[in-house]
């Protein structure tokens, strides 16, 4: 003959402390699926205002390196590819943060399609990787913008 006892149900507090730590979650996750719709890459002559979410800086001009930045295909450019997240957000379709290159590199990245991506270095050891719509276009952009501040800086008396 065979019997089954079940176990003690826990009390109600144990429910209520699940329910309370699983919010934030839902809450955290949700901030960052919506954060990808409102990222903003801002160029101006003091170099390049990335905002409207958790990784979000401003990177001065004098900062980046781009007479070696480019676009890129991180489909099919094998060095430039995300290799390891080290402190940033993978979900499906958006990786923000900082993450490891397949060369090595430290990068902070805002990608969306891996297709059309810009690439930027800079001066304190990591690059920018960012999509958008049109990657040289938003090179040009840049390099405008903050070449008029360097012009302006070198032929300051």
């Amino acid at each position: 003959m065979r019997q089954v006892f079940p176990i003690v149900p826990a009390p109600g507090s144990a429910m209520l402390v699940g329910l309370v730590a699983l919010v934030p979650v839902v809450l955290l996750l949700l901030y960052l699926t919506l954060c990808s719709r409102f990222v903003r890459f801002e160029v101006s002559r003091e170099g390049l205002k990335i905002r409207g979410e958790l990784y979000g800086r401003n990177i001065p001009a004098s900062e980046l390196v781009l007479d070696q930045a480019r676009p890129l295909d991180l489909n099919t450019d094998r060095d430039h590819g995300l290799s390891w997240r080290t402190n940033g957000v993978g979900l499906p379709g958006y990786k923000s943060g900082w993450f490891r290159l397949k060369n090595g590199e430290k990068s902070l990245v805002f990608v969306t399609d891996k297709s059309r991506v810009a690439y930027i270095p800079t001066t304190r050891g990591y690059s920018v990787l960012l999509s958008v719509d049109r990657p040289q276009e938003f090179l040009t952009a840049l390099m405008a913008a903050t070449g008029e501040a360097k012009r302006d800086l070198n032929s300051a008396p």
